[in-house]
């Protein structure tokens, strides 16, 4: 449920924020709200990966992407993240969610995103998602490129360590076996 009034804040928000472009970063301001936190009274470490889904859903709309994407039935969906904490976010602190795609490969698109107070990064997180039709189907990260309007300017090179990490941190595909067996 917190999740949705978030969600209605972006949506009815955004258009008073600038607009960006997909290669810039986007900023959203959040709060650390009762219900986001843990046992511990600072903001839970699932929290932080819902959130993410707010900051790239609010990049999208400030790019105009998703709006395009939605009338061309495609949507995102995660496939790997991982995050990085290295301070806590209290109970009512207020913090940016900052949020920037560094770049694809053949098959999925790499996006960066950080929890920022005061200018100093408190989580730090990499996503890599690919894009599904909702006719059926994949769509490579050219083709979603492509059809959202084009990538301005040089196509950024994928840092090495991200690489390695897709590559380290793949299961098989949906319809190859991955029986749960523990080496």
């Amino acid at each position: 449920m917190k999740l949705w009034f978030r969600i209605l804040f972006i949506k009815l928000t955004w258009r008073r924020r600038s607009k960006v472009t997909i290669d810039e970063v986007s900023s959203v301001t959040l709060r650390v709200m009762p219900s986001d936190l843990d046992v511990y009274n600072h903001m839970n470490n699932g929290i932080f990966l819902t959130l993410m889904d707010l900051g790239r859903y609010d990049q999208g709309l400030r790019t105009g992407i998703w709006q395009i994407w939605n009338k061309k039935g495609w949507y995102p969906i995660v496939v790997n993240s991982t995050i990085s904490y290295r301070k806590s976010l209290e109970p009512w602190q207020i913090f940016d969610l900052e949020t920037k795609v560094v770049g694809w490969d053949d098959i999925a698109v790499y996006i960066e995103q950080r929890f920022v107070r005061n200018g100093e990064i408190y989580a730090k997180a990499i996503m890599r998602g690919r894009f599904l039709k909702r006719a059926w189907g994949t769509l490579t990260p050219q083709e979603v490129m492509d059809g959202s309007g084009g990538w301005p300017g040089e196509r950024p090179e994928l840092p090495k360590w991200i690489v390695r990490w897709a590559k380290d941190a793949a299961l098989p595909k949906g319809k190859e076996p991955a029986p749960s067996t523990w080496d």
